[in-house]
């Protein structure tokens, strides 16, 4: 069995592979390398054979979770890193290594799909959108504050904004002006993430027509999905291409 890792900011996201057909036995969202660890210990008949993770933590975040990994579990562990370029894509920063290694393997998988001119546009802590046209040049990106991040300041910086995640749920069903907070900020801070997926829309467009294949990706991905109806809704993405950067065969 494979275990494959993408150890966010926030969250790691985890699934486990059958080794013969790579098809997904099990897969979870923790917020931490100890609950990571007891849902793995949890599964009947786990045996894992191998490991892949991308991170974008500090370098001793990550070691200490591929310490944790190899005490619990035995396994050798392939880490992500950056390239210059890889599969066929020209990473397109001025000091590669500074690109967000989630953001440069949900390149690799978005490219390989598309075989062609391609816009990333990944919702998660962060909103990115990444560029790669038809010769596998990373032309650059955006990065602005998802939801999450908007969510939280509104909360932080102003006194009265107060509410629970069962509420947000609540007040993201319908885009119609809020007639309460909740609804005024939710409904408000997504209606910013479809501008953001419009305008990349406008951009991409300008380079290349209509002849380019938009990704929605990330946890947040659905709240925009009206805004883009041609796109490709892939949640995995980033393991598409950390299969690709950590080839275990």
């Amino acid at each position: 069995m494979i275990l494959e890792l993408d150890c966010g900011n926030s969250f790691i996201k985890w699934r486990v592979l059958e080794a013969s057909n790579a098809r997904i036995s099990a897969e979870g969202v923790v917020g931490s390398d100890d609950a990571l660890i007891e849902s793995l210990i949890a599964l009947p008949g786990l045996l894992l054979t191998r490991c892949r993770l991308v991170s974008v933590r500090a370098l001793e975040e990550t070691d200490k979770l591929v310490a944790a990994l190899v005490e619990a579990f035995g396994v050798t562990v392939s880490c992500a890193g950056s390239a210059r370029e890889m599969a066929g894509v020209r990473n397109g920063y001025e000091e590669f290594e500074r690109l967000g290694l989630d953001r440069w393997l949900a390149m690799l998988g978005a490219y390989k799909l598309a075989s062609g001119a391609c816009v990333v546009l990944d919702f998660g802590t962060a909103a990115t959108a990444d560029f790669i046209d038809v010769d596998g040049q990373h032309l650059g990106g955006f990065i602005c504050p998802g939801l999450p991040l908007m969510r939280n300041q509104l909360r932080t910086h102003t006194r009265k904004i107060r509410y629970d995640d069962a509420a947000a749920e609540r007040a993201l069903e319908r885009l119609s002006p809020g007639r309460t907070t909740v609804e005024a900020v939710e409904r408000g801070c997504t209606l910013m993430l479809r501008g953001f997926v419009l305008t990349q829309l406008e951009l991409a467009r300008g380079y290349w027509g209509e002849e380019f294949t938009v990704f929605l990706t990330g946890g947040d991905a659905d709240l925009v999905r009206d805004a883009a109806p041609q796109a490709r809704l892939i949640p995995d993405l980033v393991f598409v291409g950390l299969a690709m950067a950590c080839p275990l065969s």
